[in-house]
């Protein structure tokens, strides 16, 4: 029988490896794709801000949502590492507090950036010629700021919640991280109050900015198939194509789990699913878009090139 060792504040998570060999491999390959995610994202912000021909609204918010990745990635797993490593599963309240307070935060403005990118995709295939009028710098900057506002807003308000309702004896969340519906299985209360609270914000913030974004790329798609330009066509279905793959690995398995009424969700399935918008969406995203897109690999190849010549 494993000893939590934890005071009557600290949580423990049990965490995602099973103590044998397949917990030892997926351990290695989690690392590994936390290592892919940081060198990912952080060069597509980089390259975003060294060739100016990647400055335009596109871009820009591409590199924040690779800054958002970089951020959320880096939220949930060096704590999951540390953890396995270590042996000492036990977070603090605070410490909890604080990992729910980010992920929720990042995980709700990365969904609403996602929308303001299917936004710009939208604004540029449909209206051209307003594109400059209604994707200019300052519109972007609102997007982004209102991605990261929404996102703490919400956060702060589920986080507190959860921070400040009474707990049983246990303290032991079957999860990798301070996931609040987690969390809720432990408390010595009915919450189903709480947990409607979860339904309507997860289809306020999630699912109907996914319905949005669906909505948008069906315009896309109709003015795709009337497009003149066969080299414009395929350029477009590319870069809409590109957008839809992320939106997907990322929107489904989330709503998928917090849309769920607790009685139809296992600890076991959650876990499963948290992986694929926790850990492996970050480090998909600067795979799928350098890639799939011959503007970012020509302004990888400029850069590498004007490096070069410096060296020289």
């Amino acid at each position: 029988m494993e000893s939590y060792n934890q005071t009557l504040t600290d949580f423990f998570l049990m965490g995602l490896f099973p103590p044998t060999s397949i917990g030892l491999f997926l351990f290695i390959f989690i690392a590994l794709i936390f290592l892919m995610a940081l060198f990912g994202n952080l060069s597509m912000i980089i390259l975003i801000l060294l060739d100016t021909q990647l400055h335009t609204p596109m871009y820009f918010l591409l590199s924040q949502l690779s800054l958002m990745d970089l951020n959320y990635i880096s939220t949930i797993v060096p704590k999951m590492a540390f953890n396995y490593l270590f042996g000492n599963k036990s977070i603090s309240l605070f410490g909890c507090g604080v990992q729910s307070f980010f992920f929720l935060t990042l995980a709700v403005a990365e969904a609403l950036l996602l929308t303001s990118m299917a936004y710009d995709r939208y604004v540029a295939i449909c209206f051209p010629l307003h594109y400059p009028i209604r994707m200019n710098k300052k519109v972007c900057v609102l997007m982004i700021i209102g991605s990261w506002t929404i996102g703490s807003i919400n956060s702060c308000a589920h986080t507190v919640y959860a921070l400040h309702i009474p707990y049983c004896q246990s303290r032991a969340i079957n999860h990798f991280f301070c996931d609040v519906p987690a969390m809720l299985t432990l408390a010595c209360m009915d919450t189903w109050v709480y947990e409607y609270t979860v339904f309507v914000s997860t289809t306020l913030l999630i699912v109907f900015p996914f319905i949005g974004i669906a909505s948008s790329y069906g315009r896309v798609l109709f003015a795709i198939c009337h497009m003149q330009s066969t080299e414009g066509r395929k350029k477009a279905y590319s870069t809409c194509s590109t957008h839809l793959t992320v939106v997907t690995f990322y929107y489904a398995p989330f709503a998928y789990t917090y849309l769920r009424p607790r009685s139809l969700r296992s600890p076991t399935e959650d876990k499963a699913l948290a992986v694929f918008y926790t850990i492996l969406t970050p480090m998909l995203n600067p795979i799928i878009y350098s890639l799939r897109n011959k503007e970012v690999i020509g302004a990888l190849r400029r850069v590498i090139q004007r490096m070069c010549s410096i060296k020289m």
